[in-house]
């Protein structure tokens, strides 16, 4: 089928032609907010909510002079996208990346909308980005720009309003000098929550217990609860991955520990294969000092098309968006595609991989772990508390498994794929919140 004759693309282009806007139908934004009104189509939504989805609240540009350690100056180019928060305050990761650009981070807020809706979280959906290369950056210079970013950004920031958390290129040292930037400008009366601005903190300065392994955790709870239904146990099963920083080194290491044999990674300096399995743990230390997977000499390094071509059980891609894309698809050679990334998988791959019989359980079901720790350390800021890892845990599997039976439910009785399940089951619950509080003014 012509991606152009698809029923997404038809709903997508009518809205945006009242809208009076272009639709691309090979822009990433076009492609997901195209799957979101096809699974609204499912159900007996008013098309208000249809028009309210389609583009986001708020699209904020940055642009953030600093001095770099040379005595130059570079102007950076920063993003902060708030899609929707009728369900509470924005909530979204920080990117750091070289090549960000606007669209991107639209399409991560939207689907950070559909994340915490699904998930039935007290958050709306945001992201945010900054146009650089951390690895190209001292720490000196990492930091400027990072409080820098954060001082332009403002009171488009707080812990009641919006609240980045980290994402590729960011992490707990970045969120710790975006915390402390806001608390400096923050009144007196509000210092004490200040530092629930962000989430993904060092656990010494108001983190939560489990944070850094919740994206991977989470993924194992929703594999616990949908590999039963297909006939498949994770201590019989192999995987592969796309990326090993924190989501699919964290991913390898617990189902490996859970006995899930990993037989490829792919990563951006390289691919490596064994057959009969990568141990998970030697890898991450590998990775940690030299920066990829490439050279390892515990596997054979193989070129893409092999890496892709390799028979799993499970193929995880766990990096940036659009990695499996329709020539990738046809190579692959597993049962179940498990999106540990944002929007991975092309909508044209999709369908053929549907179509080989292949499974795609989708990201904002499968990756909604982060944001869900992310709340919990929210909260702990916010009530003064710190749990344990074990409450944490069992906490995160409590939310993720009625997430994965909420998709399933969905599935069941609209008799549509799960990633139209999982966006129809996020798209009811805002749809009764709306009619609940009704459309201001």
């Amino acid at each position: 089928m012509d991606p152009c004759d698809t029923p997404a693309c038809q709903s997508a282009r009518e809205i945006f032609h009242e809208l009076e806007e272009y639709y691309d139908e090979h822009n990433l934004y076009f492609q997901t907010i195209g799957s979101v009104l096809e699974a609204a189509n499912l159900l007996d939504v008013p098309h208000r909510l249809k028009l309210i989805l389609t583009q986001p609240k708020n699209e904020i540009m940055v642009h953030c002079p600093v001095k770099m350690d040379d005595g130059t100056w570079q102007l950076f180019k920063g993003y902060r996208v708030q899609h929707n928060n009728v369900l509470g305050p924005y909530k979204g990761g920080m990117r750091y990346h070289g090549e960000v650009k606007l669209d991107e981070v639209k399409t991560l807020a939207l689907l950070m909308t559909m994340k915490c809706a699904l998930a039935r979280l007290p958050y709306g959906g945001a992201k945010g980005a900054l146009k650089i290369d951390p690895r190209a950056v001292s720490k000196d210079e990492l930091e400027r720009v990072t409080r820098r970013l954060t001082a332009a950004l403002g009171n488009n920031i707080g812990p009641d309003y919006d609240i980045p958390a980290p994402d590729m290129g960011t992490n707990s040292q970045i969120m710790a000098w975006m915390a402390d930037t806001y608390i400096n400008f923050a009144e007196s009366s509000n210092k004490v929550t200040a530092r629930g601005v962000v989430t993904g903190k060092p656990l010494e300065f108001g983190g939560s217990a489990g944070r850094e392994k919740a994206t991977g955790q989470g993924l194992v709870y929703v594999l616990d609860a949908m590999l039963p239904g297909m006939k498949m146990d994770l201590s019989e099963l192999s995987c592969s991955l796309i990326g090993y920083g924190n989501v699919g080194s964290w991913t390898g290491r617990l189902l490996q520990a859970r006995g899930t044999r990993l037989k490829a990674v792919m990563d951006h300096t390289g691919a490596i294969r064994n057959a009969h399995g990568i141990d998970a743990e030697k890898l991450a230390l590998y990775v940690a000092q030299t920066g990829g997977v490439k050279g390892y000499t515990e596997a054979d390094a193989i070129d893409e098309p092999d890496f892709y071509s390799t028979p799993v059980d499970l193929f995880i891609p766990a990096a940036l968006e659009q990695m499996v894309d329709l020539e990738h698809a046809e190579r692959l050679q597993c049962k179940v595609l498990v999106e540990a990334a944002n929007a991975p998988t092309t909508p044209r791959a999709e369908r053929h991989l549907l179509a080989k019989g292949i499974e795609v359980l989708p990201a904002i079901l499968c990756n909604a772990g982060g944001v869900t720790v992310s709340y919990f350390e929210w909260k702990q800021n916010r009530q003064s508390e710190t749990w344990d890892e074990e409450l944490v845990d069992e906490r995160l599997r409590t939310v993720m498994t009625r997430s994965a039976q909420r998709v399933l439910d969905t599935a069941a009785r609209l008799n549509c794929n799960m990633r139209m399940a999982s966006y129809a089951a996020a798209i009811e619950h805002i749809d009764k919140v709306y009619e609940m509080r009704g459309v201001f003014p």
